[in-house]
């Protein structure tokens, strides 16, 4: 190819005049020619990739017949009459005729670009001519190609070698991909000229073994003990904390590279289950909380010091929602990572499903042109070409800070897994892969014919790569013949229960006042909204002796006086700065210049940063995120809401596969928080339940919080609490909706200054000796029952409220019971369906844990295959029902339903 910079000067010449015909004016026939070789640039440039030799199975691309010159009217000659230059081409030539050959070889050879959808002229100019001028496409040095042979070597002989020593077991082969791995040594050494200090990996399980063993440095003995779990139960690569555990091919780890100079950066791969694409925004959230500094009032992000890297799988890219969702979030201020390679592992099969069943469009990255994103198509047999491909996406993720895809199209040598036989539903193309040479066959053959190495070269690497495998094999062979029975470190291995000590989260008065001065606080200038003056001057108000601290400024409260104490805060969700039901406010917006004041961001003795971000509307990807993030920085309140609770339905995967069940499977907790507004007002099915139950049934081993807390001043301690406690357990909150404008729901600052949060709460002003029935319920029905006129003298009755519900609060609760000497029932009350809500939740651990002589009732809806009522009416006498019953000592309360189960 020409010189990049004469090329590029070339892109960027002023057309000159192009030959004359008689008189001096051009024929028709010539302007004619320049428009149809114009038009023939232009198919180069946008559907060259279909032309493009990029099956290493051979198989013949569907091309395209704008790429044909003789439709057009071109002919040799004709295009020998028109000069490259006035086309702004960057491929080499004196003429059209002279350039077409490289412009095929550039846009139709082993490598292939999509870059003409993208809508900024800027990125599509400078991808043309990183392109067209092959400004990363320079022939590797002899030491890069022994390096690359090394690599593929140890990748081949890894495989290999398990195949041979664990025949049968499913290892997730990289075969056919090969070059997965050394695409990402070289980005992993791209990022570290470039200052980076973290490499974070997202996957799925192909290829997993080989990317832990080669791209993180994990030893081959400690991979191999895991195989060997099969046959014994001695945990060679236990969790500390105990668990279950998970497959091998789903853990995480860190490691690290080593880069020029000695230099290490860490690798850090994420742990993934088995719903493939789901890893995508963890290991996004992972690389923003790496690349974020949160020491100081203000967080600082670098781009460059975390490198994001995410593998797909063809059939999953465009087959999983959540890609999209991701790819939304990469140009978004809460999100944006600087831009994340995107590489998809091609296999041209599905498990067993072919390209033809599983998308609707020509390739697996197609989805990726609706965000903007370039497209780079390599063959994953052309070791140059793969890594000239990973060249292109650096730069360009350097220069705009944006995602790029590369599409890696390869084949799966063996099934699914090494156990399935894809000939059954693919004879032909397995077929053809049996006969197929290895890449480290045809690369080597390669360097042989160039000689750049000798075949006796080529056999030394595999003889010397296989002795290290065989070697560490055999030592954890003869350490597992010596071992004795490891006894798990928490028996069964079942996770750490011991509970944490408990944390003071009261604030000084003084303190909260001044805290509330600053947050109240605007710049000079600076116009409040007229709707929200009032409102705000209350809360000044509200500390004063008649109190009256609504539920946002409570939440606001312990924020700010975390933020002075150090803990950095990071809060989005889907309206989260002013709050679905206008009560937060945290970002104030001048009416008259649309100059945005966030008071809660600049308090001037801050220790730490807070984040706030209104995120998009899509709920996977926005909390799988904020796993991430709060895996990577666990100092770190991070706390996601939902617009709604019943939005978290949205996002179960993540709830289900990382938040409650990653401690058990990796070890992996935090501090992550979920609020979710739930309660029963007559909004409707959809916007009443959080699904509260759930959570409960989801809650084992103490691998989570939840909570229902039915004040401000237990929502304030709730949240310092979580911030401050030794142990780091994700918290499910069920947060309000109406109570957060109901006076009988606000508190005074000795609530916030003299307090703690209670697991348990009494009611007040209750007689204990004249106690008869003991009514617990949890959240927001409290104030329906207190609030009734029913309620009034009615002094048998006792209503406590179960604030904390996971882990469950026995002592607490067997001290409210023992209040009441007289005490004859207890009934679990609440609004939800019988089959939802706390109630499946709290019986059988209330029963157990109740004196016998107790009689033990349930009052609530019945079983309903809807959360909730959509007539207001029904719903109004619904709740009218629930109140009148529990009220009522004359209607007997029952543990089960009148209806025989056969019947309902």
């Amino acid at each position: 190819p020409a010189p990049a910079a004469q090329a590029a000067a070339t892109l960027a010449a002023a057309p000159a005049a192009a030959p004359a015909a008689a008189g001096g004016v051009p024929s028709e026939e010539l302007l004619q020619a320049v428009q149809a070789a114009v038009s023939l640039l232009k198919a180069h440039r946008t559907h060259g990739h279909l032309a493009a030799r990029l099956d290493p199975l051979g198989s013949e691309p569907v091309g395209d017949s704008g790429l044909d010159p003789e439709p057009l009217g071109l002919t040799p000659e004709l295009m020998a009459q028109l000069p490259a230059r006035i086309m702004r081409m960057g491929v080499p030539g004196a003429t059209f005729a002279d350039a077409l050959p490289h412009l095929r070889e550039t846009y139709c050879g082993s490598i292939a670009y999509e870059i003409e959808h993208i809508s900024s002229h800027r990125q599509r100019v400078w991808l043309r001519e990183k392109i067209e001028t092959g400004a990363f496409r320079s022939p590797l040095t002899v030491d890069e190609q022994k390096t690359l042979l090394r690599r593929l070597i140890q990748v081949d002989a890894f495989e290999r070698f398990m195949h041979k020593a664990y025949l049968g077991q499913k290892q997730f082969s990289v075969e056919g991909l090969d070059m997965t791995v050394p695409m990402i040594d070289e980005l992993v050494r791209l990022a570290a000229t470039r200052g980076g200090r973290e490499v974070v990996i997202g996957m799925a399980h192909r290829g997993r073994l080989n990317v832990l063993a080669h791209n993180l440095r994990r030893s081959y003995g400690s991979i191999f003990a895991e195989f060997e779990g099969v046959s014994t139960l001695d945990v060679i690569t236990s969790i500390p904390d105990g668990g279950t555990g998970d497959v091998k091919y789903h853990h995480g780890a860190q490691g690290s590279f080593e880069v020029a100079g000695g230099e290490e950066i860490i690798v850090r791969l994420e742990s993934n289950p088995s719903h493939l694409e789901f890893v995508a925004p963890v290991a996004t959230g992972a690389t923003r909380a790496a690349q974020t500094t949160r020491q100081g009032p203000h967080a600082h992000q670098d781009t460059n010091a975390a490198f994001p890297i995410v593998l797909h799988g063809d059939a999953a890219f465009p087959g999983q929602g959540i890609v999209a969702e991701t790819f939304n979030l990469q140009a978004l201020d809460g999100y944006t990572v600087g831009g994340t390679i995107h590489l998809i592992q091609n296999n041209q099969v599905g498990f067993t499903t072919d390209p033809d069943d599983s998308r609707s469009t020509r390739w697996a990255s197609d989805m990726a042109k609706g965000f903007d994103v370039p497209i780079i198509h390599v063959n994953a047999d052309d070791v140059a070409a793969c890594v000239s491909a990973v060249r292109l996406a650096h730069a360009y993720r350097q220069e705009f800070g944006h995602d790029v895809v590369i599409d890696l199209i390869g084949y799966r040598r063996f099934g699914h897994n090494e156990a399935d036989e894809p000939a059954y539903t693919q004879p032909e193309m397995y077929l053809t892969i049996r006969r197929h040479p290895t890449l480290p066959q045809l690369f080597s053959r390669q360097l042989v014919e160039a000689k750049v190495v000798t075949q006796d070269d080529v056999d030394g690497l595999v003889n010397e790569v296989w002795q290290q495998l065989t070697e560490e094999h055999q030592e954890l062979k003869s350490r597992l013949a010596a071992a004795s029975p490891v006894e798990q470190g928490t028996g069964e291995y079942k996770l750490d229960r011991t509970p944490s000590p408990e944390v003071a989260t009261a604030v000084d008065a003084e303190r909260l006042r001044k805290l509330n001065e600053e947050l109240l606080r605007v710049p000079e200038g600076f116009t409040v909204h007229p709707k929200l003056v009032r409102p705000l001057d209350q809360r000044r108000d509200a500390l004063g002796a008649d109190g009256g601290i609504t539920w946002a400024h409570a939440e606001q409260l312990a924020f700010a006086s975390l933020l002075e104490e150090g803990t950095p805060i990071r809060l989005t969700g889907q309206d989260a700065e002013r709050g679905t039901f206008s009560q937060r406010h945290l970002v104030l917006h001048d009416p008259k210049t649309g100059q945005e004041y966030c008071p809660i961001q600049n308090l001037p003795e801050a220790l730490a940063p807070m984040e706030l971000h209104n995120s998009p509307l899509s709920e996977m990807a926005a909390l799988g995120f904020e796993y991430g993030y709060s895996q990577e920085g666990p100092e770190t309140l991070v706390l996601w809401e939902g617009q709604f609770g019943d939005f978290a339905n949205g996002a179960q995967v993540i709830i289900d596969q990382f938040i409650v069940s990653g401690l058990a499977k990796w070890g992996q907790s935090s501090r992550l928080t979920l609020l979710l507004p739930h309660a029963y007002e007559g909004s409707g099915p959809e916007h009443s339940s959080a699904r509260l139950e759930r959570f409960l049934q989801l809650a084992a081993e103490g691998n989570i919080r939840v909570a229902y807390p039915s004040t401000p001043a237990q929502y304030f301690h709730l949240l310092r609490r979580q911030a401050k406690i030794a142990k780091q357990r994700p918290l499910i909150v069920m947060t309000p909706k109406s109570l957060l404008r109901l006076p009988q729901a606000t508190n005074r600052i000795e609530h916030l200054s003299d307090t703690q949060f209670y697991p348990v709460l009494a009611e007040p002003r209750v007689d204990e000796q004249k106690v008869t029935r003991l009514i617990l319920c949890t959240g927001k029905v409290y104030y329906d029952l207190v609030g009734s006129d029913l309620r009034a003298g009615k002094e048998q009755i006792a209503i406590g409220r179960v604030e904390l519900l996971y882990p469950f609060p026995q002592a607490q609760v067997l001290e409210l019971v023992g209040r009441y000497p007289n005490l004859r029932e207890v009934v679990w009350l609440q609004e939800e369906p019988r089959n939802m809500g706390a109630r499946a939740h709290m019986s059988p651990r209330l029963m157990q844990i109740l004196p016998r002589e107790l009689n033990f009732g349930y009052i609530g809806r019945p079983e309903r295959a809807s959360t909730a009522e959509g007539y207001p009416a029904a719903h109004a006498a619904e709740q009218r029902r629930i109140v009148e019953t529990a009220l009522d000592l004359d209607r007997p309360v029952g543990m089960y339903p009148i209806k025989l189960p056969g019947e309902r």
